[in-house]
C-alpha cells in the first residue's frame, strides 16, 4: 500500500470528495446528490459516474472531529476497495484533517494476506492512494499519522500470523522496525526469570517446547522524566492448558498475543515520530501448551511480587503472564504510569460487545485521559469496577490470592482486573481489555476484516496529550 501527497489526480483516477453536512454541495454534483438523498451524513456516500471521472463523495457529518475524518477516509476505501488507485480530494482540509482522512483510507484498506501464496491474483485491490492537498504543512503532517499506521500495520501484521510462525522467540525476530527506530530491545530468558522470581510467567509457559520470555523495550526520549509503560499479555497459543478450550474456535487463540502487539506497535509509533516522551514496554510472551510439566489447578505459584497465587482455571493465564510483569515493571522500571493491554476475558465482551474495550483504573485522572484520548480517535473504552466484593471473591484458603473466581455467571473481567491491581505496586495503573476489539469478525464501512490494530492510535495520542506536556501530566 502506497501513499502519494500531490495537488492534482491522475488522469482516469476515482476521486474522493469529503462533504461537510449542511454545506453547499460539489459545484457539478448537486442533482446526482440530490437525486441520491446525498446530504453529508457521517456515514453516508454518493458515487457519481461523470465523463471524466469516477467520483465519491463521503459524508463528514455537520461538525466532523479528527475521528470523522478518519472514518470518512475508511468508508472511500472500503466502497473504493476493488479499485487500484484513487485520489483523496482533501485540497479544503487543514493538514492534520487530512492526514486523518488518508489515514482512514489506509488503515481500511489493508488485508489480511501476508500467508497467501497469491494475495492479489486478481489483480483487484487497492494498492495506491493520492492524497491531493498541497498546503504548507501536509507532509510534516502525514509523517506524523504514517508513524501512527506503521505502528498499527506492525500490530495487524503479528496478530494475524499463525502461532507455528509467532512463537515466543519469533515474536522478538519481528521486532527488527523497532530496533531500526532506535528503540532498544532486551530480552530476558529461563535463567534469567528465574533469578528475577518471575514464577507465575514460568509456570505458564513451561509445558511449550517454546520456552517463555520476558521482552522489555526502551525508547529514551528527550524529557527528564520517569517513562510511561506499557505491559502487554503475550500469549502466542492458548491451548486453555490442563484446562482446555473446546475445539471450536480454538484457532483464534493465535490471537491471544495482541496486548503485546499492541505495545509494540505504539513502542514503533512514538519511535518513528520521536515523540520526547521516554516510555518502556514490556512484553509477557508465552506459549499456554499441555504437556507432562503443565501447571495444574489446585498449584501454588510464587509471583515476582512476593505474593502467592493458587491456580483456580488454567485458562485464566493471562493475568498470571500480567501479575509478574506489571510487578516486574513498577520494581524494575519505575514508571510513573503503568497501562496493561490484554485480550483477557470473553466477559468483557458480554458486557461491551465489540463496540469498545474494558477501562478499569486506580487513578481517576489516568481513566479519565484515556478514554478523551479514545474518543478523540474513534478507540473508545468504557469504564469498569474493580475492588471491593471482586476482591473478596479471589481470596483463597492456602494461598494469597487465587486467579478467578469459581461458579457460573462471574463477572470475569472485573476479577481479572481486580487482581491484577493486587501487583501494581502503588504505581498510578491502568488495564485495557481488549477481547473483542483485536480482530474484526467480517469487513465494514470502517474496518478490514482481521486484525484490527485497536489500541495504537488511543495510547499514541494518550501520550501526546499526557506524557509529553510536562504541565499535563
Amino acid at each position: 500500500m502506497k501513499l502519494r501527497i500531490g495537488g492534482s489526480a491522475p488522469k482516469a483516477v476515482a476521486v474522493v470528495l469529503p462533504v461537510l453536512e449542511g454545506s453547499p454541495l460539489p459545484s457539478g454534483f448537486e442533482a446526482a446528490a440530490d437525486a441520491e438523498g446525498f446530504t453529508g451524513a457521517a456515514g453516508t456516500a454518493c458515487h457519481i459516474l461523470t465523463a471524466m471521472r469516477p467520483t465519491l463523495l463521503v459524508g463528514l457529518g455537520p461538525k466532523p472531529n479528527e475521528a470523522a475524518y478518519h472514518a470518512a477516509g475508511a468508508l472511500a476505501a472500503a466502497r473504493l476497495a476493488r479499485t487500484r488507485r484513487i485520489a483523496l480530494d482533501a485540497h479544503g482540509l487543514l493538514p492534520q484533517p487530512a492526514a486523518a482522512f488518508a489515514l482512514g483510507a489506509m488503515m481500511r484498506a489493508w488485508r489480511q494476506d501476508q500467508w497467501r501464496s497469491r494475495p492479489d491474483e486478481d489483480g483487484q485491490r487497492l494498492a495506491t492512494i493520492d492524497l491531493l492537498n498541497d498546503r504548507p504543512g501536509i507532509t510534516a503532517a502525514w509523517q506524523e499519522a504514517e508513524a501512527v499506521w506503521k505502528g498499527t500495520r506492525l500490530v495487524r501484521d503479528l496478530v494475524a500470523s499463525p502461532s507455528n510462525l509467532l512463537t515466543p522467540d519469533d515474536f522478538i525476530e519481528r521486532l527488527t522496525p523497532l530496533r531500526e527506530a532506535g528503540v532498544s530491545v532486551t530480552v530476558l530468558k529461563r535463567r534469567e526469570l528465574e533469578h528475577e522470581g518471575l514464577g507465575a510467567l514460568l509456570a505458564v509457559g513451561r509445558a511449550s517446547a517454546h520456552r517463555p520470555r520476558l521482552v522489555v523495550l526502551r525508547w529514551e526520549g528527550a524529557m527528564e522524566a520517569a517513562p510511561v509503560a506499557f505491559v502487554g499479555k503475550g500469549i502466542t497459543f492458548d491451548t486453555g492448558g490442563i484446562c482446555i478450550k473446546p475445539a471450536a474456535g480454538m484457532e483464534e487463540m493465535r490471537a491471544d498475543m495482541t496486548g503485546a502487539a499492541t505495545c509494540a506497535g505504539v513502542m514503533l509509533t512514538l519511535a518513528l515520530r520521536r515523540s520526547p516522551a521516554p516510555a518502556v514496554a514490556v512484553l509477557a510472551l508465552a506459549e499456554n501448551a499441555i504437556g507432562a510439566d503443565a501447571y495444574r489447578p489446585g498449584d501454588v505459584l510464587h509471583s515476582h511480587s512476593g505474593q502467592t497465587i493458587e491456580v483456580i482455571d488454567t485458562d485464566a493465564e493471562g493475568r498470571l503472564v500480567l501479575a509478574d510483569a506489571l510487578s516486574w515493571t513498577a520494581k524494575r522500571l519505575r514508571p510513573q504510569a503503568m497501562i496493561d493491554l490484554a485480550t483477557l476475558t470473553g466477559s468483557i465482551i458480554t458486557a461491551l460487545g465489540h463496540q469498545m474495550a474494558g477501562l478499569f483504573a486506580t487513578d481517576d485522572a489516568l481513566a479519565a485521559q484515556i478514554a478523551a484520548a479514545g474518543e478523540a480517535v474513534g478507540e473508545l473504552v468504557w469504564r469498569m469496577p474493580l475492588g471491593g466484593g471482586y476482591d473478596e471473591a479471589l481470596k483463597s484458603d492456602i494461598a494469597d490470592l487465587r486467579n478467578c473466581a469459581t461458579g457460573r455467571f462471574q463477572p470475569d473481567a472485573c476479577h481479572g482486573a481486580s487482581f491484577l491491581a493486587h501487583f501494581t505496586a502503588g504505581v498510578p495503573w491502568a488495564h485495557l481489555d481488549i477481547a473483542g476489539m483485536d480482530s474484526q469478525a467480517e469487513a465494514s464501512d470502517s474496518h478490514a476484516k482481521g486484525a484490527s490494530g485497536y489500541g495504537v492510535r488511543l495510547l499514541d495520542r494518550l501520550v501526546a496529550r499526557r506524557f509529553e506536556d510536562p504541565h499535563r501530566a
